[in-house]
């Protein structure tokens, strides 16, 4: 059985809009993608340069005459639109259908997701052969999107479902963090840089402002690099003076 869901694209318009949909399924991992009833060649150049590499899934679409045939194999369907359709559905936002979707695949299912064309989105009769709404709350005075970008947006959460999300980390490109030993040392170089400086001289100042400057330098992981760069501006900067 598949395990990624299915994209659906009913009446899409444009080729250039069927090959960005490619492009959004293959950044998320999803790989089948059928078509119904499309105005314009899902092969045509447009829609391959629009695919920016990803026009194996061109190549492997299917094309079908309506959304019932389009659907026919598959165990459970959600419909993706913006608008209140008055029908009596289970309606998802498109992180929970996510995690739902997952599940189902799981257990055997195939899954599929419907997106309608550009102009007027699904229709209603197509919208009730789905299981479940699929709905992207966006700001209500503009909610419309390209379709690239809707099967982007619930792929990607489809996609968060089947990867390890890596844990937040400092990217040092190369570098190494800066013992603690060499970032006190640097503080003493900028402390006698400040001798001179009015409000040092001060000493009800002196101590606030060696904090604050111990704070600003301490707060996060200082690396070698960086440390080296402080000493190089500095030292410029006290020859200039």
């Amino acid at each position: 059985m598949l395990n990624y869901p299915v994209i659906i694209l009913v009446g899409p318009q444009l080729a250039e809009n069927v090959g960005m949909s490619a492009r959004a399924m293959m950044n998320c991992g999803l790989y089948e993608l059928r078509l119904v009833n499309p105005r314009e060649d899902h092969l045509s150049a447009k829609a391959i340069s629009a695919s920016s590499n990803a026009e194996e899934i061109l190549y492997n679409a299917k094309v079908y005459k309506s959304t019932k045939e389009a659907m026919a194999d598959l165990n459970y369907v959600y419909a993706a639109t913006a608008r209140h359709r008055d029908q009596i559905k289970p309606l998802y936002n498109a992180d929970t259908a996510a995690q739902e979707m997952s599940v189902f695949l799981q257990n055997g299912s195939k899954i599929g997701i419907l997106f309608g064309c550009e102009r007027t989105g699904l229709n209603n009769a197509d919208v009730s052969l789905s299981n479940a709404i699929i709905n992207i709350p966006l700001n209500p005075k503009h909610s419309s999107l390209n379709l690239s970008q809707a099967v982007l947006v619930i792929g990607y959460e489809f996609y968060k479902t089947q990867i390890n999300k890596p844990e937040v980390h400092l990217e040092t490109n190369g570098t190494e963090l800066a013992e603690k030993e060499r970032v006190i040392k640097f503080l003493e170089y900028f402390e006698n840089l400040l001798a001179d400086c009015g409000n040092y001289k001060l000493g009800e100042k002196r101590e606030k402002m060696l904090i604050n400057l111990q704070n600003i330098f301490t707060r996060n992981q200082m690396t070698e690099q960086e440390l080296n760069t402080l000493y190089g501006a500095l030292k410029y900067i006290s020859r200039q003076n």
